[in-house]
């Protein structure tokens, strides 16, 4: 082998070493760096196609996050990806994933989106349902977790969303790890004090007008009047659908009635005037009542999906009962009604206080760039959050919205205050 030989194979030995090096060294695509985050299962999907590109990934969360060894579950969470660069939006669930599509506040901001299933929902469901480990200290770590393995790779602003309980599980969050992100916005989120917060009857005694109020509780009335009546049709309607009532039918009615004005004004889709006359035939009044207050919200079936809601209602986040006074001619129970049917063949669940009192202090003097956003005849609003003489945060009461406000249905003026307050919050422009 000559020396030109020689010189061509070592040549070829350093290039193909450089090469390798060069392989060895390239950057990791999106995907791959999803892939290196632990305990990560990651899979893209077909997602809502605005996002260039969508994927499901399921985190390993320890069921205690203060004790590995209790075990662990799946936690579903969707990410629906535009840019590195984009902001990041994280819709935290209160319940499970309802949709895959951007958020209001992503379509705002032209951002990513984040969305967290809640610990104990439908795809994060552990394989046992230990209930001490369902609270909300045990589901602000898991959405930590979630959230800082993505900012090592998302580095612009950061904001949680949430609607409903997912409001709810948004203020959580923030008053865990304040630090997580720039900006919350809870949409319709009630701070409950009370087990069952008489707030809410205190709501439903004033919300609109004495006319609408009045029609409410006659309609409501002339439903316990006609109950004989409209009895046999609530069986034929229950065994229709397939639903069955833990107390039994008749105190599903009676519960479907007194449900009656709470969903009447948290839903608002019902006027005034098409509340049925006090003298209209049972089956016109069944044909309402099941419209609005419909008897499935009491079925066995339709309520096991949300037995975690359930239990945090009844032992941390509080809830609402119905009042029976107003109805005592007519129905023979001796104290409100409250939601203790869900667990019929469980021992009476005790409410702590603690958790909802220290959120709330913190709410009044120490919480930063929160913005909430409220329905002003929505029964829920009842208990929403009352910011005192805390300047830091912002409050935004839609003028007679109900459950389902979005920043889309605010005035003009009141729309563009909120644009401002979240452009100068996070140092962004927003495109109104």
């Amino acid at each position: 082998m000559n020396k030109l030989t020689i010189n061509f194979y070592s040549l070829l030995f350093i290039l193909t070493i450089g090469l390798s090096s060069c392989f060895q060294n390239k950057p990791l695509t999106f995907e791959e760096s999803l892939k290196q985050i632990p305990n990560v299962t990651v899979q893209k999907i077909e997602g809502d196609t605005t996002y260039t590109s969508y994927y499901e990934l399921y985190f390993t969360q320890p069921l205690d996050h203060e004790n590995p060894e209790a075990g662990t579950f799946k936690q579903r969470v969707l990410l629906g990806h535009y840019a590195i660069e984009k902001p990041m939006v994280v819709e935290i669930q209160g319940y499970n994933i309802w949709t895959e599509k951007a958020g209001e506040l992503s379509k705002l901001l032209n951002a990513n989106q984040l969305t967290i299933e809640h610990r104990y929902f439908k795809n994060s469901m552990p394989d046992s349902l230990d209930w001490q480990y369902l609270n909300i200290k045990q589901a602000a770590a898991d959405q930590h977790v979630v959230i800082q393995a993505l900012k090592k790779i998302y580095k612009n602003k950061w904001i949680t969303t949430g609607i409903s309980k997912g409001g709810q599980t948004t203020m959580y969050h923030r008053y865990f790890y304040p630090n997580d992100v720039d900006v919350s916005v809870p949409y319709v989120a009630p701070l409950n004090f009370a087990r069952e917060d008489k707030r809410i009857h205190q709501h439903l005694a004033t919300v609109g007008s004495k006319e609408c109020r009045d029609k409410i509780y006659q309609f409501q009335l002339a439903c316990f009047k006609n109950k004989k009546e409209i009895l046999p049709l609530a069986k034929s309607h229950a065994e229709e659908k397939g639903y069955s009532f833990s107390m039994g039918l008749e105190k599903a009615l009676d519960l479907s009635i007194l449900e009656y004005s709470f969903a009447f004004w948290q839903w608002g889709g019902i006027k005034c005037k098409d509340i049925p006359s006090t003298n209209a035939n049972p089956e016109d009044l069944f044909n309402h009542l099941k419209r609005v207050s419909g008897m499935d919200f009491f079925d066995e079936i339709s309520l096991k999906p949300s037995l975690a809601f359930y239990h945090q209602a009844l032992t941390e986040i509080g809830m609402y009962s119905y009042e029976v006074k107003p109805f005592k001619q007519y129905i023979s129970y001796n104290k409100d009604l409250t939601f203790d049917h869900v667990f019929p063949n469980d021992p009476i669940r005790e409410f702590n206080p603690e958790s909802m009192q220290k959120v709330n202090t913190w709410l009044q003097s120490d919480a930063e760039k929160i913005l909430f956003i409220y329905g002003e005849w929505d029964t829920w609003s009842a208990t929403a959050v009352n910011l005192k003489e805390n300047t830091n945060c912002k409050k935004f009461v839609n003028p007679e919205g109900a459950h389902g406000t979005r920043i889309r249905h605010f005035p003009a003026e009141m729309r563009n205050e909120i644009i401002k307050t979240l452009e100068e919050w996070l140092e962004l422009p927003i495109e109104n």
